[in-house]
């Protein structure tokens, strides 16, 4: 593995997670801070809409409509004609805070959730993913996740994969023409590496952050790490590879994870570097 250095490109975040290349844009959300942002490659941004109960995952409906997670009252929220209206409220379904999304071509999402309330010292337990159906509906689609985060989707749309965040793992589970998942199975186990936001590449293998060692991993099927990047923070919590012909690998990273010293410190930044090997699938 060669060392790679980043470049920080944006600074003075709160806590940026969620990263995804959309229209020539880096879209995150500033968890901590309650809004999505977009930032060009440059590094210009803009905040985009604030979302009061914290945003995570972020995805596009086919007729461009954007959907943001709304963690702490799990919900995902559809941003038309520059405001926000419901799209579904998985209250019911999710017991703790929902957090990262992926949404596929014909617009249904498949959404994580913490299990359990992180912040108040609960004891960790296993959850769902809840699949989101283009109409809002939503049901359980898998269970018995350790704090399923991270989530993409292969190109061909045949299979979903989900990092474990405590479960040191990323599963793969096949997606039905419905969207229902079957054929649940361990595509890679990664000893002693918490799985955080996640991104797929054209050759098959996923760049995963794992927070608390600033590291991003790069992941070959059944475990094998073939490449990493370390961030300028001991926290990287996502990545995303964007730029126009996708080789641009963005990093979020943080000093901090906890949502007062997050908004206390402001010390978030978005990093970059090149890569060799495209993103591909979504997001």
């Amino acid at each position: 593995m060669t060392p790679r250095t980043t470049t920080v490109v944006l600074d003075g975040l709160a806590f940026p997670e969620g990263p995804r290349w959309h229209d020539g844009r880096l879209w995150f959300s500033d968890q901590h801070d309650k809004r999505v942002v977009a930032m060009k490659p440059n590094g210009d941004a803009e905040t985009i809409v604030e979302v009061p109960q914290q945003p995570s995952g972020l995805g596009w409906m086919p007729d461009g409509d954007m959907l943001v997670v709304s963690m702490l009252d799990r919900r995902v929220l559809r941003l038309r004609d520059g405001g926000l209206v419901d799209h579904a409220d998985l209250s019911a379904l999710a017991p703790g805070s929902c957090n990262d999304m992926v949404v596929g071509a014909e617009g249904r999402a498949y959404v994580g959730n913490f299990g359990f309330d992180m912040y108040a010292g609960a004891k960790p337990a296993e959850t769902c993913v809840i699949a989101v159906e283009p109409d809002g509906r939503a049901d359980v689609a898998a269970d018995g996740l350790g704090f399923p985060n991270g989530s993409v989707i292969t190109p061909d749309g045949s299979t979903l994969l989900v990092g474990e965040s405590m479960a040191a793992r990323i599963s793969a589970f096949d997606i039905a023409p419905g969207g229902t998942l079957s054929n649940r199975r361990t595509w890679a186990k990664l000893e002693g590496a918490t799985v955080d936001g996640m991104c797929l590449d054209a050759e098959g293998m996923i760049w995963a952050a794992c927070p608390f060692t600033g590291r991003v991993l790069r992941i070959r099927e059944g475990g094998d790490v073939v490449d990493e990047v370390t961030g300028t923070h001991p926290g990287a919590f996502a990545c995303m590879l964007g730029g126009d012909d996708r080789t641009t690998l963005y990093l979020c990273t943080a000093p901090t994870h906890v949502p007062e010293e997050a908004r206390a410190a402001h010390g978030g930044r978005i990093e970059a570097l090149q890569v060799e090997v495209p993103g591909a699938g979504r997001p």
